[in-house]
Formats: C-alpha cells, sequence, structure tokens
C-alpha cells in the first residue's frame, strides 16, 4: 500500500464514517506511520493503529476492502500489544469524521524495537535512531525503558541496538 493509497482509504473511511453519522478516530503506528509522518519508506502492507469506535471502523474498513481488494486485515488493531499509558500521539490529517494521529518517533522506535523482526523493523529502527540524532546505544535503551518500564531487554532487541550502533 503506498501512501496515496493508505491516504485515499482514510479519505473513504472518514466518508463511511459521515454516512453512519459517526466521528471516529484512528492513531497510527508501524509502517503506515513511517510513510505518512516520516516518510521514511514508500509503502507499508497495512495500517496497524488503534482506533475507535472499534467496531463502527471495522464495518467502515470492511467496506472499503472488498471494494478495493484489499485484504480484510488492511486496518487493524494487532499493535495493540505494544500500546501503553506512556505512548503518545500528535495530529496528522484532520477530516470532517475521522481525526488520524501518528505516534511520536521515540515511541515508535520502542515499539520497532520490542518487536525486531529483521524483515521490516531494522530499516526503520535506523531511520528513526537518526531522525532523533541518537548517537548512542544507551539512548535506545533509555527510551524502552522509559515507555515500557519494568520491562526487561531481550537479548534479541539488545543484539538489534548493537549491530545497528556498530554499523552507524
Amino acid at each position: 500500500m503506498k501512501i496515496n493509497e493508505i491516504k485515499q482509504y482514510l479519505e473513504e473511511l472518514n466518508d463511511e464514517l459521515e454516512k453512519k453519522q459517526t466521528k471516529g478516530e484512528i492513531c497510527i503506528v508501524g509502517g503506515a506511520a513511517m510513510c505518512l509522518a516520516f516518510n521514511a519508506r514508500e509503502a507499508t502492507k497495512d495500517i496497524d493503529a488503534i482506533f475507535a469506535p472499534k467496531l463502527v471502523i471495522y464495518e467502515a474498513a470492511k467496506e472499503i476492502a472488498e471494494k478495493h481488494g484489499l485484504s480484510e486485515n488492511w486496518l487493524n488493531d494487532g499493535v495493540k500489544g505494544f500500546i501503553t499509558p506512556m505512548i503518545k500521539f500528535g495530529e496528522l490529517l484532520t477530516f470532517s469524521h475521522l481525526n488520524v494521529m501518528v505516534v511520536k518517533p521515540e515511541y515508535l522506535l520502542a515499539m520497532k524495537c520490542l518487536a525486531s523482526r529483521t524483515d521490516v523493523d531494522i530499516d526503520d529502527i535506523k531511520f528513526l535512531i537518526r531522525l532523533l540524532g541518537m548517537k548512542k546505544k544507551e539512548e535506545v535503551y533509555s527510551i524502552l525503558e522509559n515507555i515500557y518500564p519494568g520491562k526487561s531487554i531481550e537479548p534479541k532487541v539488545m543484539y538489534v541496538i548493537e549491530g545497528i550502533f556498530d554499523e552507524l
């Protein structure tokens, strides 16, 4: 899904909400945030987000999926396990019936580090480290500890972060 398609589907989501006379909010994280907010890449496979009202937005997303031949999960809240009260969002797009927020880069970095999927997260982590002007791996560890207090940093995550700083 390219940037222009993401925007188009969000506009269509707004239109569906308008038809249902419902206001909604969607908070984007993951690849869609990397595309839309940070221009880090051109495409993503889906939109990972948390949103409300959940059932109405899922229903509208299903209609958009059928119309465009998209996966049923083109908009999903599978990322909810990474969301904590510490995570902050900023405004990205505002439509008549849909407010689109995006996760702040520090929080996206923490989420990407926790996932540390080598096929998709490494380049995003590198981009976010550069964007945030980080020079030492300890700065990343500090963000992880602040956003996910009490959660120990897994060896896999430490290995990924150390490998990135060895490259930079």
